[in-house]
């Protein structure tokens, strides 16, 4: 089950200019700060607001622009009598009240069925080893439903603000709990590393919050400062310090209700008018140790599944083979372990990578050796034992060849997105605004004010013109930053009657120019109750 941007309305965004995010957890080690910051330079709405008004309008369709690459477990639905729903809502601790931020969001889920099959369809691959590792951990099974808030169950899943992964983890979290993070491999988006992570960080958070698990769950969005201010705030006032009478952030506010609401709907969906697929309570997938690195289209056909299932499955892995420093291991569909095992075990050892066998020309250097293979200088040193950069002009050099079949445009997607290591320069544009300065644009962007000048062929003391367009170039590492490494969705608004498109940008905190370049509309001609927009919005993915 794979999901495949569509990247020719992205590209219509971003040349508007306009960007949109999945959703994140963003925490980070800092426990002094809210680690939710918004670019500051995009002018996007806020999930709250967004949420708010889908909430309250009927005249918004979501829509999600990947498409589906089909993961079958070959198990049909009418022949399921151990259902894993059941066997998760059994163990069900947590409190549901008719809390009205609660019934607003289940209210949305209810009403929205097509949203919660797609959701349950990401999640069928990997509910059963999440379920399995809560429970080993002691650890309430509402939280398997969290990947759902956090990512919509989408491993490949990229905030603006650097958290990846189905559990959504930054950068230096990701780190402190585990994930290694390099140019072959990202564990933040494995599903059993982060998997660990999580489970890891929600028993340290539940520690933290002396076992409250709503304020853990708070944290696990916000970061435990912010939460533990907000309780040390209310006590020092005498009020209450439970989760709903905390002063959160408005995301929080809305994130455990979330949860608890699809909790609600699982434990009693025909109650609340929701068909649930049924699901085995049985394990889809299965690690398979394999010793040493693997190409990863050869792993499919030993498995005998296509390159993007198993992608899908193991999507920490950056580039064309499993990471020479490991994990050495790869998660395989359980009805296809028994295969692969045997296929892997006749597989020689100089079998399990495809290579390219280079002589050296003059002018040659590692770099554009490596650039010519789509490899690094240090992958090429080290399959050549080469103790240094120098290379002789004649001689052979094994190269790791990227196989054409490894071009999942998912995966290349997420690498455009990703903190990728090979520097690239990117080329954004930046709109002066009013009250800006020149040291204020330097340190949105994380550059000096003389680069900003020099791009632009002005002086550092000229005064900046409202409107006037900046150039801004920036590594491709700098994903925070990059207008054009950000992921993006989209929605249908259907106008009202007394619509206008100041009342749309105002509504969804856009620009008309993007509303009109969007939909190749002028602001000078009247909108009509009935049609439809397409907006760019800054909208959480479980919506």
């Amino acid at each position: 089950m794979l999901y495949v941007l569509n990247l020719k309305f992205l590209y219509t965004l971003l040349s508007a200019s306009s960007v949109l995010i999945l959703s994140a957890c963003q925490t980070t080690t800092n426990t002094n700060q809210n680690t939710h910051q918004q670019n500051q330079f995009v002018n996007i709405a806020s999930f709250s607001d967004i949420n708010q008004a889908i909430l309250a309008d009927p005249n918004i369709d979501v829509l999600h622009p990947i498409e589906d690459v089909e993961f079958t477990t070959n198990i049909e639905e009418s022949l399921i009598e151990d259902d894993i729903w059941q066997r998760i809502r059994n163990d069900f601790s947590f409190n549901i009240p008719e809390n009205p931020r609660l019934i607003a969001q289940r209210d949305w889920y209810a009403k929205h069925p097509t949203y919660i099959n797609r959701i349950v369809k990401r999640a069928e691959p990997f509910l059963h080893y999440i379920v399995e590792e809560l429970e080993a951990n002691d650890i309430p099974l509402e939280v398997a439903l969290l990947p759902v808030v956090e990512s919509a169950f989408d491993p490949f899943a990229y905030s603006h603000s650097s958290a990846s992964g189905m559990w959504q983890f930054m950068p230096a979290t990701g780190t402190r709990f585990g994930m290694n993070q390099d140019w072959w491999y990202d564990g933040r988006r494995d599903v059993i590393d982060s998997t660990q992570g999580a489970i890891a960080y929600l028993k340290y958070l539940n520690k933290f919050f002396d076992g409250d698990w709503l304020l853990a769950l708070a944290a696990y969005n916000s970061g435990e400062g912010r939460v533990q201010r907000a309780v040390r705030k209310n006590a020092k006032l005498n009020k209450p310090t439970d989760f709903w009478s905390l002063d959160l952030p408005k995301e929080t506010q809305a994130y455990v209700p979330k949860l608890l609401a699809l909790a609600d709907i699982i434990k009693r969906p025909e109650a609340l008018g929701v068909k649930l697929k049924k699901i085995e309570n049985t394990p889809v997938i299965s690690i398979v140790d394999i010793g040493s690195q693997l190409d990863l289209s050869k792993a499919a056909g030993l498995s005998q599944i296509t390159l993007a299932e198993l992608q899908r499955l193991n999507a920490g892995f950056n580039r064309w083979s499993t990471s020479p420093n490991g994990p050495h291991r790869i998660v395989i569909p359980s009805n296809k372990r028994d295969v692969f095992v045997s296929a892997l075990a006749k597989l020689s050892k100089d079998d399990r990578l495809s290579w390219n066998r280079y002589k050296v020309k003059s002018g040659d250097s590692l770099n554009t050796i490596a650039s010519k293979f789509k490899t690094t200088v240090g992958v090429i040193k080290n399959v050549n034992d080469l103790s240094s950069s120098n290379i002789r002009t004649g001689k052979y050099l094994l190269i790791p060849n990227s196989p054409q079949s490894f071009n999942n445009k998912a995966l290349k997607q997420y690498r455009s997105a990703n903190n990728s290591p090979v520097p690239t320069k990117i080329k954004n544009y930046y709109t002066v605004k009013s009250g800006d300065t020149l040291w204020d644009i330097s340190r949105m962007f994380n550059v000096s004010t003389s680069q900003v000048a020099k791009w632009n062929k002005m002086s550092k003391s000229d005064t900046l013109s409202l409107g006037k367009k900046l150039i801004i170039w920036q590594e491709s590492t700098n994903t925070k930053k990059s207008l054009d490494q950000s992921v993006t969705k989209n929605i249908t608004y259907k106008v009202r009657k007394g619509d206008s498109f100041a009342r749309i940008a105002d509504k969804f905190n856009l620009r008309i120019k993007d509303i009109e370049q969007w939909n190749n509309l002028n602001r000078s001609k009247y909108l009509q109750p009935g049609q439809k927009l397409k907006l760019a919005v800054d909208i959480k993915n479980n919506i």
